[in-house]
């Protein structure tokens, strides 16, 4: 048989690189260039860049009841000093708008200077009209086109909206989402799609209603007055194709900072999943300037977990440093103990909870490496290959555990105090190597 029939034309850049001609090299593509938007920087609020030549950003959104104000500024707080670059308030009734002030207030006492983003539906153009201390006091408006009314009734409370947010110099992000899609430009698209010749599949016409609707309601804001570098877009919907589809076609029909997220991930592995598969395939190209993982929490679970996914998203694709990470194998019939696991959880538990103390005195820690190894096969390479690892014995292995510190082996350890040994060597290193009399 001809190997002709089963030739599969390859591009130049892979062919290149099976030739050995050069080395095959893949990452994010460059990021996509757009406006940048300043979130805060008034009243002591720390000024959060959104866009151009800013990192991707971690937004996350509290889940209590905004009226009560001391629960909402420690929620807040929490999520702050979990790394959430930008906090979403919900400001629904007049109980809530009045207790935005309040919010600030504790923060402020707390020592917390994130920037509020105040999340408004129905009735935000009245809250922001009759509540002005709550408008002064959010640092950006987030208005959903299709739920501030009908027909003329929703341009003018659009309009209004915005003409608040111009009053006070704040940023808006204009948020779309496919449960809340304005039925009158759906409706308008539908009828222009029964008259093509080759008429879209339904699904097609519901995602450009989304991305028009954005567009159309940052090109309305724009004609009031208000800048164009104080306008994000979101258009979220709960699927990861159609995200990725959308945010795809709105990236290159506008030059505004894009926020990223599902509407409604979904709780524990599916959201993680769901969320990564979508924003990372997006991120891969180079679109999104915030991220948020809307995560249903476990009962009783911390709202703080979606601000950690989020992070380890764009740390894993190599984007940006949060906190340091630790590489750990999956464990096999050679690492019948449990002792791996046990160990790796602990230190990335520890690490990830030394974060806020670490930020701001140790620059550069949220780089480091950590391997923790079950057995002789791989531990000893990837404990080289990171900061800090240590290989711990498997089944049948000598009750040895070698430490390696940059690549070389430093110490072993052995007893039942390894967990706790190599958690002082860790201390000890991170001081050393990033504290104030490193070199």
């Amino acid at each position: 048989m001809s190997n002709e029939r089963n030739h599969v034309a390859m591009p130049a850049a892979i062919e290149g690189c099976l030739s050995g001609d050069r080395p095959m090299s893949f990452g994010p593509a460059e990021r996509r260039p757009c406006l940048q938007a300043t979130i805060g920087g008034q009243q002591g609020v720390a000024a959060v860049t959104v866009g151009g030549d800013a990192p991707v950003r971690v937004q996350s959104m509290t889940n209590t009841d905004t009226a009560d104000a001391i629960g909402t500024a420690i929620q807040v707080r929490d999520l702050a000093h979990a790394g959430s670059e930008l906090v979403r308030i919900t400001v629904n009734n007049a109980k809530a708008a009045d207790a935005v002030p309040a919010i600030r207030e504790q923060l402020e006492r707390m020592g917390v200077d994130v920037p509020l983003v105040g999340d408004f539906h129905y009735n935000g153009h009245k809250l922001l009209r009759d509540y002005p201390e709550c408008a002064r006091v959010l640092d950006k408006y987030r208005i959903n086109p299709g739920n501030v009314g009908a027909g003329k009734r929703r341009d003018d409370n659009f309009v209004q909206m915005v003409e608040i947010a111009l009053e006070y110099n704040k940023p808006v992000r204009i948020g779309v989402n496919w449960g809340s899609l304005d039925q009158q430009l759906l409706a308008r698209l539908m009828d222009e799609n029964a008259g093509r010749t080759a008429p879209w599949d339904a699904r097609e016409v519901m995602r450009e209603a989304l991305v028009q609707s954005a567009l159309d309601s940052a090109e309305q804001a724009q004609s009031v007055g208000m800048p164009a570098n104080q306008i994000l877009l979101s258009a979220k919907v709960s699927a990861v194709q159609d995200l990725i589809s959308v945010y795809r076609s709105l990236a290159a029909r506008c030059h505004y900072p894009l926020h990223l997220g599902l509407t409604e991930a979904g709780m524990g592995s599916k959201g993680i999943v769901a969320s990564t598969a979508a924003m990372g395939t997006l991120l891969q190209m180079g679109i999104g300037d915030t991220i948020r993982v809307s995560l249903t929490p476990d009962p009783g679970g911390a709202r703080t977990r979606e601000v950690v996914v989020a992070q380890e998203i764009l740390q894993t694709m190599g984007l940006r440093a949060f906190a340091p990470q630790v590489v750990a194998c999956p464990g096999c019939g050679r690492t019948s103990s449990t002792v791996f696991q046990e160990l790796a959880d602990s230190i990335q538990t520890y690490l990830r909870d030394q974060m806020p103390a670490w930020r701001e005195r140790l620059p550069g820690v949220e780089t480091m490496q950590v391997a923790v190894m079950g057995c002789v096969v791989n531990g000893p390479g990837e404990s080289k290959h990171a900061d800090i690892g240590i290989s711990l014995p498997g089944s049948g292995e000598a009750p040895v555990a070698p430490v390696f510190i940059d690549g070389e082996r430093s110490v072993t350890l052995k007893g039942d105090a390894i967990a706790t040994d190599f958690q002082a060597i860790v201390d000890d290193y991170v001081e050393r190597r990033y504290g104030a009399g490193a070199a």
